[in-house]
């Protein structure tokens, strides 16, 4: 307690500033996400605060996030489309999964994998990063130009057959499950077709309209229509936020750039009286918390949710424990990555009771707050109470801000957040694989393959399969390389230090294996080919496995095979310098001592020569 409040004036404004800073991204973060300017307010507050306090980052500044925003923004749309594109019939279900999102990353921190995330690899994360980019400028272009596809009469009009046809269908469904739909009478459903009315029609083609435009393919689908309804005035607010962003970064970096073009835009358009379309109302008081959350649980609609909730809580690990690293850098310190996803978990959790989205430690708002001189977990605990008291004070205000505002704010997210390391590295990494006649670089085609797939179908399936290639073509060079280091080779050809003493007369009817490298499935088939390899006039084969560390159960059946082989032929074997883990391997199915008894392995080469020296004579 005493650390907590060890640097309060350092602390205050630190976490003061850092507040400052999040407040337009939390906003524009929880407009994009589809469930309001609040929802973005509630996730800042609360995951700030409760992050801070229970995490194991003294500086970190937590809150929601691109890529936390563009996985949310996923699981809303598909939830809100799955409930007749009602989003407070959904609500329960989306804070549900955040809640179990929240869970899970407790989990993670209680099992202790946070040292893990740094193995996942830095072409998938890049790929990643940039589709994050590119999702959040493909669906911001929209409101950026002030196009609405529920509000365009005439798009929305094409959707009305197809809106009859899913009442129709919704009237069909629910009388089969109260069970008064029978073949012998449609009264009910005759009457219950003819009281549909033109606004329920409507709704619907709105809804379906929201749907076909939703989305990176949805937005590129509208695109050409977008184009030709522009409403300039959106458009030039936009424009003018994009400006003073980037431009008033060159004039001083103290004070944020994006609150200052929130603050002037949003100043210019309301005293102006401009006809601009404002962010819906955020509501005053205090946070209510969303207890139907429990009292309306239904395992059925999340169960679907599962595997993309724990893919939330992985992003959100990742993006955090990348976050502590720079605060690690910034200030000599170091962070508890099990500690700090505890508390990432229990601020997500804690956000998505009261209806936040999930966030996760935020890189820019992490700098601010060090820069500003926050030393302590105090500096994040103040920045969510600067958030709520700036939300109690200025709701009804900042329910004034333009739309096209914050489109414009997210437009310079992401532009930012895109990994520009990585692409231009693209031209000048190892093209180390074939397709055809193309060579390409293993890296660059994980990264791409990320690109695509996150950008035009699925974030989460992209991550996994970039994982999955990552992991084959990783297993790939591996295995090359250990066949590479371990080639079969008479002792004529190569001979180590000690080998150089060995009798001559002996050199036809040995024949030596160097191992260099773990025995495992990558490398087995090479391996394999050993007993192909070996002289006619071979009699024993000395493996030397000083060098192989590891073997498992793909190397283990290799190496009884091969022993079977060689057994049947009547060649001797001798191994060197095994090692503990390949000998507890050989011994759990008897290897050792079936097929090498312990008197033929040895601890040095020196004592193998003499074993040899002493059993194996001339033939010539």
């Amino acid at each position: 307690m005493k650390k907590l409040f060890s640097n309060i004036k350092g602390d205050a404004f630190g976490g003061i500033t850092a507040g400052i800073v999040a407040l337009p991204l939390a906003l524009a973060f929880g407009v994009s996400s589809g469930l309001g300017p609040e929802a973005g307010l509630y996730g800042a507050i609360f995951i700030s605060f409760f992050a801070a306090l229970f995490g194991g980052t003294s500086t970190q500044i937590s809150g929601p996030t691109a890529p936390m925003t563009a996985v949310s923004i996923v699981i809303i749309a598909g939830m809100v489309a799955a409930n007749d594109g009602s989003v407070e019939k959904a609500m329960p279900a989306i804070l549900t999964v955040f809640l179990l999102a929240g869970i899970m990353q407790v989990g993670l921190g209680l099992l202790g994998l946070g040292k893990y995330i740094r193995y996942i690899p830095y072409p998938v994360v890049s790929g990643f990063m940039t589709a994050i980019g590119v999702i959040i400028l493909l669906t911001q272009i929209l409101p950026a130009i002030g196009y609405y596809p529920k509000e365009d009469t005439e798009f929305v009009e094409q959707f009305k057959p197809l809106a009859e046809e899913v009442i129709l269908e919704n009237i069909l469904k629910e009388e089969a499950g109260e069970g008064i739909l029978v073949l012998e009478n449609f009264k009910e459903t005759i009457t219950q077709a003819n009281a549909i009315t033109p606004e329920q029609i409507l709704n619907e083609s709105q809804t379906l309209a929201a749907k076909e435009a939703s989305g990176t393919v949805g937005a590129i689908k509208v695109m050409p229509r977008a184009l030709q309804n522009i409403n300039w005035l959106e458009f030039a607010l936009a424009l003018a936020t994009i400006f003073i962003i980037y431009g008033f970064k060159r004039i001083t970096k103290s004070i944020p750039s994006t609150l200052v073009a929130l603050i002037v835009v949003s100043g210019v358009a309301f005293g102006f009286g401009l006809p601009y379309r404002p962010i819906s109302e955020i509501p005053g008081g205090i946070p209510i918390p969303h207890l139907e959350i429990f009292t309306n649980f239904n395992i059925g609609s999340i169960t679907p949710y599962i595997f993309t909730a724990l893919t939330l809580a992985l992003l959100g690990a990742i993006d955090s424990l990348l976050t502590s690293v720079v605060a690690d850098n910034m200030t000599k310190t170091k962070h508890k990555p099990n500690k700090e996803l505890i508390g990432q978990g229990i601020g997500n959790s804690i956000g998505s009771i009261f209806g936040g989205i999930p966030g996760a430690g935020a890189t820019i708002r992490t700098v601010v707050n060090i820069n500003a001189g926050g030393k302590t977990k105090l500096s994040g605990m103040i920045a969510g109470i600067m958030l709520l008291v700036i939300m109690l004070a200025l709701g009804p205000v900042a329910s004034k801000i333009p739309a096209a505002v914050l489109a414009g704010i997210l437009v310079t997210v992401g532009i930012g957040v895109m990994d520009y390391k990585g692409l231009k590295a693209i031209p000048s990494l190892p093209k180390d694989i074939k397709l055809g006649p193309l060579k390409l670089s293993s890296e660059v085609l994980i990264m791409l393959v990320v690109l695509v797939l996150s950008t035009f179908w699925d974030l989460i399936y992209a991550v996994g399969i970039g994982l999955i290639i990552a992991s084959l073509m990783f297993m790939k060079k591996i295995g090359d390389l250990t066949a590479e280091r371990s080639d079969v080779k008479t002792l004529k050809e190569e001979v180590w230090d000690d080998e150089v003493g060995f009798p001559q007369d002996l050199k036809d009817q040995v024949f030596i294996k160097h191992l260099k490298g773990p025995l495992f499935f990558g490398s087995t088939s090479d391996f394999q080919a050993l007993s192909l390899q070996i002289p006619s006039t071979a009699r024993t084969v000395i493996l030397r496995l000083g060098r192989m560390q590891y073997m498992d159960q793909s190397g283990l059946y290799a190496m009884e095979d091969m022993l079977q082989e060689l057994k049947k032929n009547n060649i001797e074997v001798l191994f060197v310098g095994l090692l503990k883990q390949p000998r507890y391997m050989m011994e759990r199915i008897d290897i050792i001592p079936d097929f090498i008894p312990n008197e033929h392995i040895f601890k040095t080469f020196k004592s193998c020569i003499q074993w040899v020296k002493d059993n194996l004579k001339d033939t010539d």
